[in-house]
């Protein structure tokens, strides 16, 4: 895609991935992407796990009691890991570096899905984190964010509807509180 714009409208979760695995050239270009992140300061608390091991992606797909089962279709997990002590923004720092991967996929034709792992649980009320970590011997310094899902799409999804914008959340000039109650 060349438009920023139509990568907004277009950008949809993907739950439901082919077989088809996903070429080195496009781990790679997703791996820059990220790697050009933002970040507070330019600390890049953040690391990147990269899960393709279909038997390991089942495993890491139970970390959550609901909404992770995706991971076991998805070709490639990317677990988004960060350094607390290396940056008091690292949540946020994070959170960017996920939509870039989230972008970069769309750009490249794929689909993907966040799956939140931060302050959830498995079904064993394992926090997600602690799951992720033992799985993976991810050092103890290191907070798991999230999991991005990527592979190639099994199903398209419309674009957004700009039909449905909140337009009564955007301000202008100071806080309108009532539109809260409408």
């Amino acid at each position: 895609m060349t438009d920023f714009q139509q990568l907004i409208i277009s950008r949809r979760s993907t739950r439901k991935f082919t077989d088809e695995p996903l070429s080195p050239e496009q781990v790679e270009t997703i791996m820059k992407a990220v790697l050009m992140s933002p970040s507070s300061k330019s600390a890049n608390p953040w690391q990147f796990l990269l899960i393709e091991d279909k038997e390991m992606l089942d495993k890491l797909s139970y970390c959550k009691k609901s909404s992770s089962r995706l991971i076991a279709g998805c070709a490639l997990a990317i677990v988004v890991l960060a350094d607390p002590l290396t940056s008091d923004v690292w949540i946020e720092d994070s959170s960017i570096a996920s939509i870039m991967v989230q972008l970069q996929v769309e750009d490249l034709g794929l689909g993907s899905c966040w799956v939140q792992v931060r302050e959830r649980y498995t079904m064993s009320d394992t926090p997600s984190d602690e799951y992720i970590r033992e799985l993976f011997d991810i050092p103890m310094q290191l907070q798991v964010l999230s999991v991005i899902a990527i592979g190639h799409k099994a199903q398209e999804r419309p674009p957004f509807d700009e039909e449905k914008l909140q337009w009564e959340k955007i301000h202008i000039g100071k806080f309108n509180i009532d539109q809260l109650a409408e």
